[in-house]
Formats: structure tokens, C-alpha cells, sequence
């Protein structure tokens, strides 16, 4: 692999690692908003009004963020990936166009409205702008969910000369991964806001703040998480049986099997050899590898070795966020289960280690959901377009491995400090805490929506109401 190609993959999975923790945040927290809004129609209890403020503010910032980063990485199809842009661009462009049509449209419209109208629109028309905006997260997710699933599973197209022409738009978007990454990634997404949701609020419990907001904050989220974490499981069992059949060799690197075989262990642990094609200090449950892998007992699975080794992908970077990713879904359906059962006794808000627990798992959803996405797009490789365009063929023929150096520097700088600000700012938010938001109407008070309140929680906002 050249130096190029190497710098300009780093580049892009940096960008891209950055940029996604963003938007599965704002996903799962305009649905939260929307949540919270119907309830507070439904009972105008001010404990919700002021949550749907709290939680408002940080969704603005966080989707600002997403809105930059992502502009972002549109520049590198042209700049660093011009191969990619030249090839694949017939199909993947207008999936991209769709998406800021039907989605980045809506959200950017409805979000003003949502912003700016609480004391300016009725109740129904902010509710509306609140589900639009949810609604428009879920449209991107869906544009941006198939345009990637097309690369991983290619469908619907004519090759000529080396570019893709599009012959059934359905086939493309509807191709054959598509129906189990969409789910998997909303749901991760919703999975990463609960834990935030949680997280912040077992904080506040813990310190005694805002006791009433954040009761009602972390029961719902951990009843959400609950129920959500098994339905992943199953969503993320029927992505691995499509992964089997449409990419063997990236499931292969999963489970790091060199070998095809059946009766196939489950590799709990091991240190994979790539040079030597083997595992050592191997850690395995015989048959569960199969049962899990094919729903047979004694399945086969193909492995590694059957594959040239110029088409592999590489193996320790899958094999290793795999088993992290699952094991921070198993902690998080444990946390929520027992967070179940010390609900039914009624400690659930008081017991210490418990709420230190939500406190630690709270990245839990961001980590999970990075170390996914560096399965998926680590183990496509060498491919671009699985089996038809490779990555070393994707990159801009005359960009230098100098320019891309300097381009991966300075897109390092820039994204720490874009990064520790924002997170400087939303921790100051998450500091000040769910305060006294002012009443539906009166006091034209929308003027500044993201001012933080006073850090006692009095001030202007309490005096509206």
C-alpha cells in the first residue's frame, strides 16, 4: 500500500470517526425532544417544558457540529478521492443530493422553528417543526445508510470503462445490505442518547441536582435501553448472516478464521498473526462460533485462506472493535435489566454504585458506535466497492503523499480545537443543568436560545415565568 493511499484512508476515517459521533447524537436526542414535547402537551407538566429546553440547547449545538464536519467530507471525494468521484459518482452522488433534498432541507427549515418559534407558533405548529426536524435525522440516516451499503454491497448498476451507470435506482438503494445496516444504525444512535441521557442524569442524582428532571430522564432511559439493547442484538445478528453471504472474507477478519471449516469455536480472545496466517493464545467455546455464526451447530464458515492474499482485509483492527463493540452491548443491556429490577424495589435513584455505573457507561454508545463503523469500513477492504473498485484505485491519481500529510495535520488541529470547544461548551450546558424554562407564552424571551441560564438556575429564565 502506497503512502498515499495509507495518509488518505487515515485522513477519512479520522474525519469520519469525528463526525459521526455528532449526528447519531442529534438522531437519537430530535427524537427525544419529540418525545418529551408530546408529552408536555399531553400533561403541561413544567418538569418537561423544562427538560424540553435543557435537552434542546444541547441538540443545537450538537447539530451544528455534525452540519460542519460533514461539509467537511465532501471535500475529499474531489481532493483526495477523485478515482471514487470519477467512478462511482453516477450512483453515489445522487444518493448524497437526496439526501440534503429530503433531509438536510427539512431539519434546517424545521430547526428555526423549533429554535426561535416556542413563544411565535401554537403548540401543534412547534410540535410539528420538533417531529420534522426528528423526521429529517432519520431521512439523512436513510440516504447516507444506503449510499454506504451500496459500496458494501453493489447492486443495481452497469460497469462501462471502469464507471458505475445506474440501470435500477431501486436495486441501488434498496441493495442487499441495506435493510439490516438501517435499523442497526438508528437504533445504535438511539442507544448512544439514552446512555447520555442517563448518564447526565444519574450525575445530577448523584450530586443531589435537579432531582425531579433527572428521575424522570433516567427512568426513560433506562427502560428505553431495555428494551432497545435485545432488539440490537437481533438487528445486529441478521447484519452478521448478510455479512456471511454477501462479504465472507470481511466476517472471516471478523472472527479472524484462516481456515474453512465447520464445528467452528468461538474465539473469545486471541492474538491474531497475519504474517504466520494463525491465532495464538487463542481463548475458545467449541461450537458456539457456528451456532452464533450460521445458527447450526456445526455450520461452516469460510476462512481467510480462501481468499488471495491481495483481497483480505486486515485483520486485528476488526477482530479487536468486534469484541469490544459486543461487549459494550452486553454492559449496556445489563446496566438496563438491573436498572429494571432496582426500579421494581425502589432504589433505583438512590443506590450509589448504580448511578456510577449510568455515569461510566455514558460514552459507552459513542465508543461502541465509532468502533462499529471501524468493523465495517476496515473490514471492506481492499475494496472500495466491494469486489469491483479498490481502494488503491479510488485515490486521486496525481495528489501527493506531502499534500495529504499536510491536509491530515491540519484536519487533526482543526477538528481538536472545533472538538474541545464544542465539548468545552456542551459540558458548561450539561453544567448548568435543566433550569427554569420560560412559560409557552408572555415575555418574548427567544432571542437567545443557547444562553445558559444563570449556574444557579435562577435569573431571567425564572423570572418569565
Amino acid at each position: 500500500m502506497t503512502e498515499t493511499v495509507l495518509l488518505s484512508r487515515l485522513q477519512f476515517g479520522f474525519v469520519i470517526s469525528f463526525h459521526i459521533l455528532f449526528p447519531a447524537f442529534t438522531i437519537g436526542l430530535a427524537s427525544w425532544l419529540a418525545f418529551l414535547e408530546a408529552w408536555w402537551l399531553r400533561t403541561r407538566a413544567a418538569v418537561l417544558r423544562d427538560l424540553y429546553f435543557f435537552w434542546m440547547k444541547i441538540f443545537a449545538v450538537s447539530f451544528g457540529v455534525g452540519v460542519v464536519t460533514g461539509i467537511v467530507m465532501s471535500f475529499q471525494f474531489g481532493a483526495n478521492w477523485a478515482g471514487f468521484s470519477a467512478a462511482a459518482g453516477n450512483v453515489v452522488g445522487p444518493l448524497l443530493d437526496y439526501e440534503v433534498l429530503t433531509a438536510f432541507f427539512m431539519e434546517a427549515t424545521f430547526f428555526g422553528v423549533m429554535l426561535f418559534g416556542w413563544q411565535r407558533v401554537s403548540h401543534r405548529a412547534h410540535f410539528f417543526a420538533t417531529c420534522m426536524v426528528a423526521l429529517g435525522t432519520l431521512f439523512s440516516t436513510f440516504w447516507i445508510i444506503s449510499a454506504n451499503s451500496w459500496m458494501q454491497t453493489p447492486a443495481g448498476y452497469a460497469l462501462h470503462d471502469g464507471v458505475f451507470y445506474p440501470t435500477d435506482w431501486w436495486a441501488v438503494v434498496f441493495n442487499p445490505s441495506f435493510f439490516y445496516r438501517l435499523p442497526h444504525m438508528v437504533l445504535a444512535a438511539f442507544l448512544t442518547t439514552a446512555f447520555v441521557i442517563g448518564g447526565v442524569s444519574a450525575c445530577y442524582l448523584a450530586r443531589g441536582q435537579f432531582a425531579d428532571k433527572a428521575r424522570v430522564c433516567l427512568k426513560c432511559a433506562l427502560i428505553f435501553v431495555a428494551i432497545v439493547a435485545p432488539l440490537q442484538i437481533i438487528v445486529g445478528d441478521l447484519s452478521g448472516q448478510e455479512v456471511r453471504e454477501h462479504q465472507p472474507a470481511k466476517l472471516a477478519a471478523i472472527e479472524a478464521r484462516w481456515n474453512t471449516e465447520a464445528n467452528v469455536p468461538l474465539t473469545l480472545f486471541a492474538i491474531p498473526d497475519e504474517q504466520a496466517e494463525r491465532n495464538d493464545s487463542a481463548l475458545d467455546v467449541p461450537h458456539l462460533g457456528s451456532l452464533i455464526l450460521t445458527h447450526s451447530w456445526s455450520g461452516e464458515v469460510q476462512g481467510l485462506k480462501d481468499f488471495a492474499p491481495q483481497d483480505r482485509p486486515p485483520v486485528v483492527i476488526p477482530f479487536y472493535a468486534f469484541r469490544i463493540m459486543v461487549g459494550l452491548g452486553l454492559l449496556m443491556l445489563f446496566v438496563a435489566w438491573i436498572g429494571l429490577w432496582k426500579l421494581w424495589r425502589g432504589n433505583a435513584f438512590s443506590s450509589r454504585w448504580y448511578l456510577r455505573a449510568w455515569m461510566a457507561m455514558t460514552p459507552s454508545g459513542f465508543v461502541a458506535l465509532v468502533l462499529g463503523w471501524w468493523v465495517t469500513e476496515v473490514g471492506r477492504q481492499p475494496w472500495v466497492v466491494y469486489g469491483v473498485l479498490r481502494t488503491a484505485d479510488a485515490v486521486s491519481p496525481n495528489i501527493t503523499s506531502g499534500s495529504v500529510l499536510t491536509s491530515v495535520i491540519t484536519y487533526i488541529v482543526t477538528y481538536v480545537l472545533l472538538f474541545g470547544f464544542a465539548t468545552w461548551y456542551l459540558v458548561k450546558m450539561l453544567r448548568a443543568g435543566p433550569v427554569d424554562a420560560p412559560p409557552r407564552r408572555g415575555v418574548q424571551t427567544a432571542a437567545r436560545p443557547l444562553s445558559l441560564g444563570d449556574e444557579d438556575g435562577a435569573g431571567v429564565l425564572r423570572d418569565a415565568k
